[in-house]
Order: C-alpha cells, then structure tokens, then sequence
C-alpha cells in the first residue's frame, strides 16, 4: 500500500464527508493505493456515525472509535499503530489541512529519501493574538531546545515513513514534538514544506491557549526522558554531587576561618549566627537529595524490562 492517511478527530461531523471526498479525489488522481485511518477521540456528536457511512461507501475508509476523550496524542498514536501504508500522512478533520498536498509529500518521502516532512502554515487565517503569536515563540523555543530547524512543530500535515511511525511512541500531548521524538529515535533527516492553510469552514477550534503551557512542560519531560531515560544518575547525579560539594566546601570555609581568627584573637562571629552556613547546608541536604532521586532512577531503570531495547535500522 503507498500512503495512509490518519485524521484524529473530536466532533467533527459536518467536516468529514468532505474530508473523505477530497482526500478520494487526490489518491483517484494520482492512482495511490491507500488507506485513510479515522480515529474518533471520543466525539459527543455524530462523527462515528459518519465514519460508519463514509466506511459503508468507500472500505479504504477505516475509523477507530475511543469511548472517552483521550487527545489528539493518543489518535495519532493509535493510528500509527493500525496503518500499514509506506508513507504515513497524518492530517487534521477541519478541512484546514488541505489533501492536494498528499502527492508532494508522498514524493518528498519516496524521491527526497525524507523520513519525516512537517509542513508548514507560513500564511496562516488564525486569530494573532490568540495563536499566531504565541505559536512563533512557542516555535522558536522549541527550535532553539531540539536543534530541528522547523518554523510550525504543531502544524498537523506531516508525512512520514513508515518505520518511523512504528518506531517511536506518542502520549501525553507530545504530539507536538513528534520530529523531537522521531530525532532522538535515529531518524534525523527532517524536512519542512511550505503548506496551504485553509480556513474553518465548520465547528470552532479545539484548543485553547492552556495547550502553549502544556506544550512547555511537555517539553521539558520529553527532554528529559530521551536524554536521561536509561541514565538518570547522569541528570541528579552531577547536579546532586556539585550541589554538595558548593554546600560542604563553603562550611569548611567558614569553620576554617572561625579557627583562624580565634588563634589570632580577633573578634569573630558564630558559623551557627552566619546565613552562609544555614545556605551551605541547604546545598548539601539538596545535593544528597538529588544523588539520591538519581540512585533510586538508576535502580528503577536496571529493572525495566526496555532498558536494552534501541532502535535498529539494520541487520545483515
């Protein structure tokens, strides 16, 4: 099969016949083989019902249906994990994602040798205060954190190959830093493509201004987790080791001194009546604390049964 296509969706009825049509249209065209993946985040409307048709009409239209909300990073993750095309194309279900792209990043994928595409919304119909803005700060951060050179992480039209969708693994919200994910998991060749933002044309947007918190914090887990994952000692352990030593060097200096000037018989003060003491202490209470959260991560990860588990390209 060449592509699938995944579209999470969350009450999205009026959009999907369209959707289905449009998406029908490009693979007719250009004589695709391929699959689209519907993926029903729990929809109170009746989105399901309209997958059920649209499947009824067209088999190539497959729908998963979730009994509760779950977020868009579950869909997308249970998509990869039911699709079986070469190319994985992942799209939104407003209709602001437009499939005349498909053909381009089907070949950008297949000719380029790309493994991930991220499309990019340069001209985009949002509100400026209550995303554009944001959305700039929130790219430029990320860019500057993971090194990926890509001006929209969030944009929904992506393509990928195959391998990487079944290699890596979306939850929480890190839908957002799926090429993060895929970099870290060996697929480095990444590319942008300058992509059509269509306006809504049915229902409002499912998010609000608390995603850019989220998308922080999440951030700064997936950071942590790809980095230190297997090796937390390495994160609490060096912090935890300077934090003591800062703390267990500035008391011996304010002990040696306190000796000094008592030999010498000049007036001197209690360490116990110096504020530098209590902060050196501080440091070494955290310090040992951080060695110790970093001693306990390392025994938890020896247990885990993935601790030797690494992405293999090859074998011959």
């Amino acid at each position: 099969m060449d592509i699938s296509v995944i579209v999470p969706l969350f009450n999205e009825e009026e959009s999907l016949p369209e959707l289905a049509a449009w998406i029908k249209r490009v693979m007719d065209e250009h004589q695709y083989t391929y699959e689209v993946v519907m993926v029903d985040d729990g929809s109170n409307d009746g989105s399901w019902a309209v997958v059920e048709r649209l499947h009824a009409e067209n088999p190539n239209i497959r729908g998963i249906r979730f009994r509760r909300n779950y977020g868009k990073s579950a869909a997308l993750n249970t998509g990869f994990e039911a699709c079986e095309g070469d190319v994985v194309i992942t799209m939104d279900a407003d209709l602001q994602d437009s499939p005349d792209e498909i053909p381009e990043l089907y070949r950008m994928i297949k000719e380029d040798g790309y493994d991930l595409v991220s499309g990019w919304k340069k001209k985009r119909y949002d509100s400026k205060i209550a995303k554009n803005i944001p959305s700039k700060f929130f790219n430029w951060t990320t860019r500057k954190m993971s090194g990926i050179q890509l001006h929209d992480f969030n944009c929904g039209l992506k393509a990928y190959r195959k391998e990487v969708v079944k290699s890596i693994e979306v939850y929480s919200e890190m839908h957002r830093y799926i090429p993060l994910i895929a970099k870290w998991a060996g697929f480095n060749k990444i590319g942008e493509k300058v992509v059509q933002h269509q306006k809504r044309k049915y229902g409002v947007t499912k998010f609000g201004l608390n995603r850019f918190v989220n998308g922080y914090l999440d951030l700064l887990t997936i950071s942590f987790t790809t980095r230190f994952g297997k090796k937390p000692m390495h994160a609490f352990g060096v912090w935890g080791t300077i934090a003591f030593l800062v703390g267990f060097i500035c008391a011996i200096w304010l002990i040696i001194a306190k000796l000094v000037h008592q030999s010498h018989g000049v007036p001197f003060r209690q360490v116990t009546d110096q504020p530098l003491f209590f902060l050196a202490l501080l440091a070494m209470v955290l310090g040992f604390m951080l060695f110790l959260a970093g001693f306990l991560g390392e025994m938890i990860a020896r247990n885990d049964p993935d601790r030797n588990k690494y992405q293999i390209s090859e074998k011959i």
